[in-house]
């Protein structure tokens, strides 16, 4: 794909490679297929980002494989530039996601997939998988605290919805 910083796409969706930080996250959201409906819109248009506090700009709305995704966080001089590519992405009656890998200038290398489920149950299930590792000179040396903004990132990601 398109000058992905990684070789493993779409490891999110399964078994996630060795040599790489890993989270997996999940929280439910509510119930019903309203519920879903109206979390699956806000998904696909980079809501859980913008809501977690970072600034987006989407190529195109909704989001589908191909979709560069650019998010900022931070202001002035402590602000990044966080670049990234849709390399999966999905919406049914019952599973809408996508999984976006790491484009050059993204302070990490990794990919990271968000999947809302409506389960037979009705409730809707908010999961987060993501594995990365330092990608830049600065993320290597402050790598303690990337793993602490990234855990932080992904409760405010899982609250968003």
């Amino acid at each position: 794909m398109d000058a992905l910083t990684y070789a493993e796409v779409g490891a999110t969706a399964g078994e996630m490679p060795a040599g790489y930080h890993h989270v997996r996250a999940r929280r439910v959201i509510g119930r019903g297929p309203e519920v879903f409906a109206r979390a699956a819109d806000a998904l696909l248009a980079g809501e859980a980002q913008r809501r977690a506090g970072a600034r987006v700009e989407l190529s195109e709305t909704p989001m589908r494989e191909g979709t560069r995704v650019t998010m900022r966080l931070g202001v002035g001089i402590l602000s990044f530039r966080i670049p990234c590519l849709v390399v999966w992405a999905e919406r049914t009656e019952t599973v809408a996601g996508f999984a976006y890998g790491t484009l050059p200038g993204h302070p990490e290398r990794g990919e990271e997939r968000f999947t809302l489920t409506l389960e037979p149950s009705g409730e809707v299930a908010f999961d987060i998988a993501a594995f990365s590792r330092p990608g830049r000179w600065f993320t290597r040396v402050g790598a303690p605290l990337g793993r602490r903004v990234q855990a932080w990132m992904t409760r405010r990601y899982l609250r968003a919805l």
